[in-house]
C-alpha cells in the first residue's frame, strides 16, 4: 500500500464521520463510490472491486452503528420492543442480500447503487416525510419488512436509516424515536451484512492480502479510527450551520459520486 492509498483512506474516513454525525446518516453513499474508485487505482480485480467497496463499508458502519445505538438509548429514542421483533427479519434479510450481490457481477450493483442514491438525494432535496398513517405491524409483519429492508441494505451498504426511519414515521411513531429505533436497527444490518461478504468472499481468488473475504480490513481500519474522531464534530455543528442548504449540496455530492462509480466500473 502505498501513501497515497492510506491519506486517502484516512481522508474518507475523516470525510464521512463528519457528515454522519451532521446529518444522522451512515456513510455508505460515500464510502461505497469512493472506495469502489480507491480499489480501481489501486488494481484490485475489477471485477470484484464493488463487492469489496460494499463488504468494506458495511464492516466500518459497525463501529459507528454502536456509537450512535449508545447515544439513542441514553436519551431513551428506542423502541427495544421494535428492535428485537424486526431484526430476525433483518439479519436474514441482510445476510441473504450479500449472497445475491456477491452472485451479481459489478456492472448491475453499481447501476443499482447509483439509482438507489439517487432517489435518496432527491428524499433529501425536496424533504418528504411519508404521513404517519399506519400502525406498528405484528411480529411477523415486522419481520417481514425487516426482510426488505435488510436486502436492500446490503446491495448498497448503508445501515437502513433511509428506509427504517420512513416506515416508522408512517407507522406514527415520533421522528426522533424513529431515528433512535433505526439506529438501534443498524447494528445487526451491519453485523449480518459484514458477516454475508466476508463468507462469500472466503474461496474468492485473486482478492488482495489483508482480506477477510470480501472485507479489506486496512480500509476499515482507518476509516474507522478518523471517524470516530470527526462524527462528534459534526454532531456539535449540526445545530450552528444551514443544514437545509447542506442537505442540498450533500445530495449533489451523492449523485456525483454514484456517476463516478459508474464511470470506474464501466470505463
Amino acid at each position: 500500500m502505498d501513501i497515497y492509498f492510506i491519506i486517502s483512506l484516512l481522508a474518507l474516513g475523516a470525510f464521512t464521520g463528519f457528515f454522519a454525525g451532521l446529518f444522522g446518516i451512515g456513510g455508505g453513499g460515500i464510502m461505497v463510490p469512493m472506495l469502489t474508485l480507491l480499489f480501481a487505482q489501486q488494481q484490485f480485480p475489477v471485477e470484484h472491486v464493488v463487492h469489496m467497496a460494499l463488504a468494506t463499508s458495511m464492516a466500518a458502519i459497525v463501529p459507528t452503528a454502536i456509537a450512535s445505538l449508545r447515544a439513542h438509548h441514553k436519551h431513551k429514542a428506542v423502541l427495544w420492543a421494535v428492535v428485537i421483533k424486526i431484526t430476525p427479519g433483518i439479519l436474514l434479510g441482510t445476510f441473504a442480500g450479500t449472497f445475491l450481490a456477491s452472485y451479481l457481477s459489478a456492472t448491475p450493483l453499481a447501476i443499482f447503487f447509483s439509482c438507489f442514491m439517487a432517489l435518496v438525494a432527491l428524499q433529501m432535496v425536496f424533504n418528504r416525510k411519508p404521513p404517519a398513517t399506519g400502525t406498528l405491524p405484528g411480529t411477523i409483519a415486522l419481520s417481514a419488512t425487516g426482510s426488505g429492508i435488510g436486502a436492500i441494505s446490503a446491495l448498497v451498504a448503508i445501515g437502513g436509516g433511509t428506509l427504517t426511519v420512513p416506515f416508522l414515521v408512517w407507522c406514527n411513531v415520533a421522528l426522533p424515536v424513529a431515528i433512535g429505533t433505526s439506529a438501534a436497527v443498524g447494528l445487526p444490518i451491519a453485523l449480518s451484512g459484514a458477516v454475508g461478504y466476508a463468507i462469500n468472499g472466503l474461496h474468492v481468488a485473486n482478492l488482495p492480502a489483508h482480506s477477510l473475504g470480501y472485507i479489506f480490513w486496512p480500509a476499515v481500519l482507518a476509516m474507522a479510527a478518523v471517524s470516530f474522531l470527526t462524527a462528534p464534530l459534526g454532531a456539535k455543528l449540526a445545530h450552528r450551520l444551514p443544514v437545509a442548504l447542506l442537505k442540498k449540496l450533500f445530495a449533489l455530492l451523492l449523485v456525483g459520486l454514484s456517476l463516478q462509480m459508474l464511470v470506474s466500473v464501466l470505463g
